[in-house]
């Protein structure tokens, strides 16, 4: 049994991840469950969402999933065991108005991990993707001109 262990982790910040992985492989040796649970979204018209925005989006919700899961992956392959879940969102299969940048990130997140379970199948890893509907979110209303704060987290 294993003491608890906090880890924070931006994970829109692709720079750190693989850090943060290493930090956990040497503290817990592997990974037996990797669960990508973490989101942003933004509500608006795609003609008023800047690119930049998008980025960040497809960052958080696109890249920052595939990196972590990339990371620990090698350690699943070489034990031949291992399930990684992605939590996702309805969104990555329908899209919806005003939701372009979100609904792109998570179609293409369904994607990557779709085929990364037919891939993973030799290994006997587990590949689940889990797609729920609309849940309520932690969100700040955003001062007049403040796209960062438009952001739900």
């Amino acid at each position: 049994t294993y003491a608890p262990k906090l880890i924070l982790l931006d994970i829109s910040d692709i720079n750190c991840i693989q850090d943060v992985a290493k930090e956990i492989l040497n503290c817990y040796g592997c990974v037996d469950i990797l669960i990508n649970n973490a989101s942003m979204k933004v509500k608006g018209a795609v003609q008023s969402i800047s690119l930049e925005l998008d980025k960040k989006i497809m960052d958080a919700n696109y890249f920052g999933p595939i990196t972590l899961t990339k990371a620990i992956l090698p350690n699943m392959i070489s034990r031949r065991t291992g399930q990684i879940v992605l939590i996702n969102s309805i969104q990555g299969k329908i899209g919806m108005p005003f939701r372009a940048a979100y609904a792109a990130s998570k179609h293409a997140a369904v994607g990557f991990f779709d085929c990364l379970r037919a891939e993973m199948e030799e290994f006997d890893i587990s590949v689940s993707t889990v797609n729920p509907t609309f849940i309520c979110s932690y969100h700040r209303q955003p001062a007049p001109g403040n796209w960062e704060a438009s952001i739900w987290k």
